[in-house]
């Protein structure tokens, strides 16, 4: 109890990865664009925060490349994968390396310079609002600008290491 918090049990952190496998959750790509080109990363963990200000809330590793590019006020893009996008959701989850990932799909660049998904579900640009550090992840508060949506709705879902 070195911190005020309980010791974590040994098979915690596999029972926790075991029990959140089993969350269904929309697939996304959240890209920004670096001195050297794009850089995206496929992420689940996105989530509306508000409607007044419009903002998303996106959980990122701070081992990714695209964390070095976070911070206050740079812009970004949130694409919601559609179903017909697996390809895509593969290359940016690692599948690919950082450098070919954009080869994947078929990409638009954005009035604010960064990459959008063409055929996505929805594309979000935004700027970063704030940021919190919390264990291996940054919580990033993404204030939108601007949101496309497409006229079907069929989300690519992701659950337990398959999709849906």
């Amino acid at each position: 109890m070195a911190d005020g918090y309980p010791l974590i049990p040994e098979e915690l952190p596999a029972q926790f990865r075991a029990a959140m496998r089993r969350l269904a959750a929309s697939v996304a790509v959240v890209a920004a664009r670096g001195e050297s080109g794009p850089v995206g990363m496929a992420a689940t963990s996105v989530t509306s925060l508000t409607v007044d200000p419009p903002a998303v809330l996106v959980c990122v590793n701070r081992a990714t490349a695209l964390h070095g590019l976070l911070v206050p006020t740079a812009p970004l893009s949130v694409n919601l994968l559609a179903r017909d996008q697996q390809d895509v959701s593969a290359a940016f989850g690692g599948g690919v390396l950082q450098d070919e990932r954009f080869r994947i799909g078929e990409w638009r660049e954005g009035p604010d310079g960064v990459p959008e998904l063409v055929g996505a579900q929805a594309n979000l640009a935004c700027v970063i609002d704030a940021m919190l550090a919390y264990g291996t992840h940054s919580i990033v508060i993404a204030r939108v600008l601007r949101a496309t949506v497409s006229d079907a709705v069929t989300p690519l879902i992701y659950q337990d290491g398959a999709y849906l």
